[in-house]
């Protein structure tokens, strides 16, 4: 069980990870999504730092710069990305698009950059949770396909790839906590601009602190420690296919905490992806690699 223990914790965070939308739903009218993401990112930032301070895992010396801004890019682009996807192809087809592509994209790039090649189980797996990925949603609509919402949701996807396999490389010289620290300060940073352009009046009302508080803490500081500590032993292409228990997470939310329904084929998806996610957990599989030096991203 110990061994499993990696996979637990990138699950948790995943799970946290999908508690986002339904917060969002809590969240006052009058918050733009972007404004949402800019201050989820201030406080999980924030709230990253001062752990990292507090547990005197914080140092100036032996970052990788070049990995460091990628990853930090690759986080700070994710949300813009996903939220302008969502708005142009409907909640459904961008959340599909976004959580799809970034398990196939992180196992090309492991390919390509690492020389690992994914194992049978690992395409057995990540298959059946994309597979059921696009049932569980099925039975919701989109008003519009729009070729580049679909092309800023796999660019949402790319981003969030991006982001776990460099975080990967970082982590063999920095602690989880300051990792998720440095990395989510300077995405915070880069955001900024948003929360002085779009209005955040909403923020101090009772329900948009309790939302901003929820999202920053929870599903953004406390979350990506889960992510980045299980992130240390699992493969990073296993820890983007295990993300996918995020759209699980919100599915079964939504039926249980907001009222919603699902249709049979979405349930027949949950267990997909419930099928998918204990398959990468009981056999993740090493990845095979004809060299035991790694190279790139991985």
């Amino acid at each position: 069980m110990k061994d499993r223990y990696p996979f637990l914790l990138v699950i948790l965070g995943a799970m946290l990870w999908g508690t986002t939308g339904t917060a969002q739903s809590f969240a006052p009218a009058n918050a733009h999504p972007v404004a949402i993401g800019a201050v989820r990112l201030a406080i999980g930032g924030a709230a990253l730092f001062l752990i990292a301070i507090w547990q005197k895992k914080l140092t100036r010396y032996n970052w990788p710069m070049k990995e460091t801004i990628l990853a930090t890019l690759g986080m700070a682009c994710y949300q813009p990305l996903f939220f302008m996807a969502v708005s142009l192809t409907g909640i459904a087809i961008g959340t599909i698009m976004t959580l799809s592509s970034a398990p196939i994209i992180a196992g090309f790039l492991e390919w390509l950059f690492g020389k690992k090649s994914p194992t049978s189980s690992w395409w057995m797996a990540t298959g059946l949770s994309i597979t059921g990925c696009f049932l569980l949603f099925s039975h919701q609509g989109s008003d519009t396909i729009d070729p580049v919402g679909v092309l800023l949701a796999i660019g949402a996807g790319a981003s969030f790839t991006v982001y776990t396999l460099v975080s990967k490389r970082i982590l063999k010289q920095q602690p989880p906590e300051a990792t998720a620290a440095v990395i989510f300060g300077f995405s915070a940073l880069l955001l900024a601009p948003a929360l002085f352009v779009l209005d955040i009046s909403w923020i101090v009302t009772t329900t948009g602190l309790a939302v901003s508080l929820h999202l920053g803490l929870l599903a953004t500081a406390v979350a990506y420690l889960f992510f980045n500590k299980g992130l240390l032993s699992v493969p990073s292409s296993t820890a983007v296919s295990l993300s996918l228990a995020e759209p699980l997470t919100a599915a079964l939310l939504g039926v249980f905490l907001v009222g919603e329904s699902l249709a049979p084929l979405s349930w027949l998806g949950i267990s997909l992806l419930l099928c998918g996610i204990i398959t990468l957990i009981i056999s993740p599989g090493d990845r095979k690699s004809p060299t035991s030096k790694t190279h790139g991203l991985s």
